[in-house]
């Protein structure tokens, strides 16, 4: 808490140093509803996706490339428009989360 300056959560499932930490005020729907996202990214090769709202469960884990990325050094999560087909109204535009990482053997990877 900011205001406060006091911790008011720990993300436990990490196994070696976090490196990057990615929030989006998005909300993203799964299978329980709506939530607000933080991913993490560690040297331990995964980035995981934490809900803030519901007391720190963790929502999905991928598993970074073992023999070619050494760890994850960086991440940023995107939100890119995609125009729906046959709409001519600018009000059905959809957004896509990407996701993109760097990793510690130089590597650059996007998911979406």
């Amino acid at each position: 808490d900011i205001r406060s300056g006091q911790q008011i959560q720990i993300f436990n499932g990490h196994k070696d140093y976090v490196r990057a930490v990615e929030y989006t005020p998005s909300v993203i729907k799964n299978s329980s509803g709506n939530s607000n996202v933080i991913c993490s990214g560690s040297w331990d090769n995964t980035i995981r996706f934490w809900d803030i709202r519901s007391n720190k469960n963790e929502l999905y884990v991928l598993k970074g490339n073992d023999t070619e990325d050494g760890g994850i050094w960086c991440l940023k999560l995107l939100s890119l428009k995609k125009k729906e087909k046959n709409s001519g109204n600018t009000k059905n535009i959809a957004y896509d989360l990407n996701l993109c990482y760097g990793s510690n053997n130089g590597f650059i990877r996007v998911w979406g």
